[in-house]
C-alpha cells in the first residue's frame, strides 16, 4: 500500500505541475524535476525513493533509450558515423580535461577533480531525446548527430560504470580485463540483435504485423528479453567464473536497434511513446526525491561556479569539433546548443564512484546539483535553439565554409502521397506513376508494402494517423495526396497538414462527412455509391441506346476484374465506349 501511495502522489504531483508547465509553455521536465524535488526530504518529504520508484526511474531511461533504438535505423545513420565518431572521443576528452582543471581550481582534492571530469564528460540523454523528440527534430540532421554522440558517451560511460564499480582497483591489469569484458559483452549482443532483425525477427513480425495489439505486446517482450539478459549478465556469466556489469539502458537500447532495421519500426515509434512518457516523467521526479539538502547544498556555490564555466565550455568544444567535420554552421549551433547540460550519468558516476570509496557523499551532492542546474538551464536552450540562431547568425557567418557536409538521404518534394493500397487507389497508382517522380505509399498490410516495393514504389509500412508516418512521407511537402481511408480522422489530419498548394482527393462514406471534408479544403470527395450509381446509370444508357457498346464494354470490364496484374493500367482500358 505504501507503494501504491507513492506512486499515485509522484503521478498526481507530475501531471499537475506538468499540466501547468504545458500552459504556460515551458518544458515539462524542468516541472518533473521541481515536482520532485518538492516532493523529497529536501522541502515536504513526503514520498521517500523505494524500490518500485527506483524500478519505474530504471525502466524510464530503458524504454527512453529502447524508443532511441527503433529511431535508429542504420542505413539513416551511416552517412554520419564517421563524424559523430570524429567528434565524440575528443569532446569527451576536452570536456573531462575542462572539468577536471575547473575542479582542481574549485578545491577539490586531484582524485575528487579526476572523478568530477569523469562524471561530466557526457550530456544527458533524457533531457536531448525527450526535447528533440517534442520538437520533432530528433531525424533531423543535427538531431542525429546528437543522437549518435550520445550512443558513443553511453557505451563509455558502461564502460567506466563496471570499472567504478569493482572499487578502488588493485592494479592496472584488473582495469584492463574488466575493459575487455564489458566491450566483448557489448559487441556479442548487438552481434545478436542485427543478426536476429535479419534472420529471426522478420518471420515473425511479418506474420503479427497486421494485429496491432500482438505486435506492440511481442515488441515490448523484446525489449524486456535484452533487459533481463543485461540485468542477469553477472549470473549468466558467474558459472565461468567472469564479473561484468551491463546496463539495462544498454541492453534496452540493442533491442530497439534490432527492430529498427524493420520496415515495421515506424509504426511501433508512436505506440511506445506514450509508455515510455508515463516512465520517464517518474524518471525526472525520482531524480530529485532522494536528496537530502545539506548533501545537495554543502557545494553549492561550487556547483553554481562550474555551471557557468562548464557549460559555455561545453558550446565551445562541441561548436569547434561538429564544425570541422563541415557541417552548416546552423547545424553545428543547433548541434551544440543541445549538449551543454551534465548527463543524469554524471550523477550515477558520481553513485558508483561513493560506494566504491572514491568520494564523499558531499562530491556526490556537487554532482547532483551540477547536473540539475545545467539540466534545468538547458531544456530552455534546447526549447528556444532556433530563435537563439537566428540572433546569433549574424555574429557567425564568417564561420560559413564553402565545402559543407552534404546530408546522404532521400528527401521527398512536390511527390504524390498515396494512403491505403485498395481497389481504388491500385488503379490509379500508374497514371501517378507517370506524372511524379516520387510516389509514395502508406499501407498497414504487410504484403501491400512488399509489393509495392517489388513494383518500384517507394512503400511505408504504417498507420497514417501517427506523426511519425506523416513525416515520413513527407506529408507537408506533397504536392498531390489521395486517401482511400473513409475514417474521417484520418482523412481531417491529412487536411490540416497538407500544405495549401497540394491537391487532396480523398474518400468517405457518408454525405454529411463528404460535406465536412469540402469545408477542411479537400479537392474532391469520392463517394463510393454515388460513383457505383453513376457507373449503373451509364451501363443502363448504352444498353438502352447500343447493346454492341454495352457487351463490349461489360466484357472490358469483366477482364479487368479477371487480371491478376496488382498494378493495371484501368485509366487506358476504360478509354471511350461507356465513357464517350
Amino acid at each position: 500500500m505504501g507503494f501504491t501511495v507513492d506512486l499515485a502522489i509522484i503521478l498526481l504531483a507530475a501531471t499537475l505541475v506538468g499540466f501547468v508547465a504545458r500552459q504556460t509553455g515551458q518544458p515539462t521536465i524542468i516541472a518533473y524535476i521541481l515536482a520532485g524535488v518538492a516532493l523529497g526530504p529536501a522541502v515536504l518529504g513526503v514520498v521517500e525513493v523505494s524500490a518500485l520508484t527506483d524500478t519505474l526511474s530504471e525502466l524510464g531511461l530503458a524504454f527512453l533509450l529502447f524508443l532511441l533504438g527503433i529511431k535508429m535505423r542504420i542505413d539513416e545513420v551511416r552517412h554520419i558515423l564517421t563524424p559523430v565518431l570524429r567528434i565524440s572521443f575528443p569532446q569527451m576528452a576536452g570536456v573531462g580535461l575542462a572539468g577536471w582543471g575547473i575542479a582542481w581550481a574549485l578545491g577539490f582534492t586531484p582524485l575528487e577533480a579526476l572523478i568530477i571530469g569523469l562524471a561530466v564528460m557526457y550530456s544527458s540523454t533524457a533531457v536531448v531525446i525527450k526535447m528533440l523528440t517534442d520538437k520533432d527534430e530528433a531525424t533531423s540532421l543535427h538531431g542525429k548527430i546528437d543522437v549518435g554522440i550520445l550512443l558513443v558517451q553511453d557505451i563509455v560511460v558502461v564502460i567506466l560504470l563496471a570499472v567504478l564499480a569493482a572499487g578502488r582497483p588493485d592494479s592496472l591489469g584488473g582495469i584492463a580485463t574488466t575493459l575487455v569484458v564489458v566491450l566483448t559483452l557489448v559487441a556479442l549482443i548487438g552481434l545478436a540483435a542485427l543478426a536476429a532483425s535479419r534472420y529471426a525477427l522478420p518471420g515473425v513480425f511479418r506474420r503479427i504485423a497486421d494485429n496491432k495489439q500482438v505486435f506492440f505486446l511481442v515488441a515490448l517482450s523484446w525489449a524486456f528479453l535484452f533487459v533481463l539478459v543485461s540485468k542477469e549478465i553477472n549470473v549468466i556469466l558467474a558459472p565461468l567464473g567472469i564479473e561484468a556489469y551491463l546496463s539495462i539502458e544498454m541492453g534496452a537500447f540493442l533491442a530497439g536497434l534490432a527492430i529498427a532495421q524493420l520496415p515495421y519500426s515506424k509504426e511501433l515509434q508512436d505506440r511506445i511513446n506514450p509508455l515510455t512518457d508515463l516512465f520517464v516523467m517518474v524518471f525526472f521526479v525520482t531524480v530529485a526525491l532522494d536528496l537530502e539538502a545539506r548533501e545537495l547544498l554543502f557545494y553549492w556555490q561550487e556547483a553554481v561556479l562550474a555551471a557557468l564555466v562548464l557549460m559555455p565550455v561545453k558550446f565551445a568544444i562541441f561548436f569547434s569539433l561538429i564544425h570541422r567535420q563541415d557541417f552548416r554552421v546552423e547545424t553545428t549551433f543547433l548541434g551544440s546548443i543541445s549538449m551543454i547540460q551534465i548527463s543524469e550519468f554524471g550523477i550515477i558516476v558520481g553513485v558508483a564512484a561513493f560506494e566504491g570509496g572514491f568520494v564523499a557523499q558531499e562530491v556526490l551532492g556537487f554532482l547532483t546539483l551540477l547536473a540539475l542546474i545545467t539540466m534545468g538551464a538547458s531544456v530552455y536552450f534546447i526549447a528556444f535553439s532556433h530563435a537563439l540562431y537566428e540572433r546569433a547568425a549574424p555574429y557567425l557567418d564568417r564561420w560559413e565554409q564553402d565545402a559543407v557536409f552534404e546530408a546522404d538521404e532521400k528527401v521527398y518534394r512536390d511527390h504524390a502521397v498515396v494512403i491505403g493500397y485498395d481497389p481504388v487507389t491500385r488503379s490509379v497508382l500508374p497514371l501517378l506513376a507517370e506524372h511524379y517522380d516520387e510516389v509514395v505509399v502508406v499501407d498497414r498490410k504487410v504484403k501491400h508494402i512488399q509489393l509495392l516495393k517489388e513494383r518500384g514504389f517507394d512503400a511505408i509500412y504504417g498507420d497514417f494517423r501517427n506523426a511519425t508516418i506523416r513525416k515520413d512521407a513527407a506529408l507537408k511537402q506533397a504536392d498531390f495526396v489521395l486517401s482511400s481511408s473513409v475514417e474521417p480522422d484520418v482523412n481531417k489530419a491529412l487536411l490540416q497538414e497538407v500544405h495549401r498548394g497540394a491537391t487532396v482527393f480523398v474518400e468517405a462514406e457518408t454525405v454529411e462527412d463528404a460535406r465536412e471534408l469540402y469545408r477542411r479544403g479537400a479537392h474532391c470527395v469520392v463517394l463510393s455509391e454515388q460513383f457505383a450509381g453513376g457507373r449503373l446509370a451509364a451501363y443502363l444508357r448504352a444498353y438502352l441506346k447500343d447493346e454492341a457498346t454495352f457487351k463490349q464494354c461489360v466484357d472490358a470490364d469483366i477482364g479487368l476484374l479477371r487480371s491478376v496484374d496488382p498494378l493495371p493500367d484501368m485509366h487506358k482500358q476504360i478509354v471511350g465506349g461507356l465513357d464517350d
